[in-house]
C-alpha cells in the first residue's frame, strides 16, 4: 500500500524544460524561418523516412532551447485537427524529470488529467521513459526521463544535418518563462494546480491595476519550481473599457493556451 503522506509530500523533480513542441501548418517552412530569423540550428528530424506515418517533425536547438515543429502528413489527424481549430501554436511543454513514472503517478493521484501513461522508448542510442498530463486547454506537459539516452533527441528521430545551408546563432540562451492564458476566473485554479501537482511556488502576482492601459487590463500570477528553472505566468482577463488582450487571445485561439515563449539572451 502506498504511503499517502509521502505521496502528498512528493514534489516532481524537474531539471528544466526539455523541449517545446509546436503544431504548425508547414514544419519544414517553419524550421527555415526559425533558422534564418532566430539562428536556431538543425538537430533531428522524423517522418516517413523514420517510419512516422501521420506527421513529420523537425527539431531545432540554440543554447538550452529545443523546439520541435510538427505538421500532419494526412488528413483527419490529431495534429491537423489541432491546427484547424487553433492555428499554429504550442501543444507540448516537455519537462526533463528524474523519474517519469513517479511524476505521472503523482500527478494523476493529485487530480491531473492523463495524456500518456508511462512508456519506454528505445533505439541503438539507449532508452527514455516518457509520460504526460494535460494542463490548461489542450496544452500538455510531457515528462521526459532521458538520463540513459545518448541520441540526438529522442528514439524515432534521426540526426538532421544541412551542410549546404547554415546560419549563425544570435545568442539565445534558454527559456526564461512561458505564459499561459486562461479564462475568466480560472487563474487561481491553475495556480493551485501547479502548487498541488508540481510543488511549484507562487513568486509574484499582478492585478488589473499593475497591468493595464486606459482600455485593457489583465491579472497574472507567476509560479515556479524551487530551483527557478521553470517559470509559468498564468494570465486571466480583467475588466476594462475594451476587451482584455487575454480575452482576445482566447477568442482567436479558440481556447486556453500558451500566449508567448520568453527567451533569455546576454545582449
Amino acid at each position: 500500500m502506498k504511503n499517502l503522506t509521502q505521496e502528498k509530500l512528493y514534489d516532481i523533480v524537474i531539471d528544466g524544460i526539455d523541449h517545446i513542441e509546436l503544431y504548425v501548418g508547414n514544419a519544414l517552412q517553419a524550421a527555415h524561418y526559425y533558422r534564418v530569423a532566430f539562428g536556431f540550428q538543425p538537430l533531428a528530424k522524423a517522418g516517413l523516412y523514420t517510419g512516422k506515418r501521420t506527421a513529420e517533425s523537425y527539431v531545432l536547438e540554440q543554447g538550452k532551447i529545443r523546439l520541435v515543429l510538427t505538421s500532419p502528413l494526412q488528413s483527419d489527424t490529431t495534429v491537423g485537427k489541432h491546427i484547424d481549430l487553433h492555428g499554429d501554436g504550442v501543444k507540448i511543454i516537455a519537462l526533463t524529470v528524474e523519474d517519469a513514472t513517479r511524476a505521472y503517478e503523482h500527478a494523476i493521484a493529485n487530480g491531473a488529467r492523463a495524456y500518456a501513461a508511462p512508456q519506454y522508448r528505445s533505439d541503438h542510442h539507449g532508452g527514455v521513459m516518457v509520460s504526460g498530463v494535460y494542463t490548461y486547454g489542450e496544452t500538455v506537459h510531457l515528462f521526459v526521463e532521458r538520463k540513459k539516452y545518448k541520441g540526438p533527441f529522442l528514439p524515432g528521430y534521426q540526426s538532421w544535418e544541412t551542410p549546404e545551408f547554415s546560419t549563425p546563432e544570435i545568442g539565445l540562451k534558454y527559456i526564461d518563462h512561458m505564459v499561459g492564458n486562461v479564462g475568466w476566473g480560472q487563474m487561481n485554479q491553475w495556480v493551485d494546480y501547479y502548487k498541488k501537482i508540481f510543488g511549484f511556488k507562487q513568486i509574484i502576482s499582478f492585478d488589473d491595476k499593475d497591468i493595464s492601459t486606459e482600455y485593457t487590463a489583465l491579472m497574472s500570477k507567476v509560479v515556479s519550481d524551487g530551483k527557478m528553472r521553470v517559470k509559468f505566468p498564468i494570465n486571466e482577463p480583467a475588466k476594462g473599457k475594451k476587451r482584455s488582450q487575454v480575452e482576445e487571445y482566447l477568442d482567436f485561439y479558440e481556447g486556453e493556451g500558451v500566449q508567448h515563449i520568453a527567451v533569455a539572451t546576454a545582449n
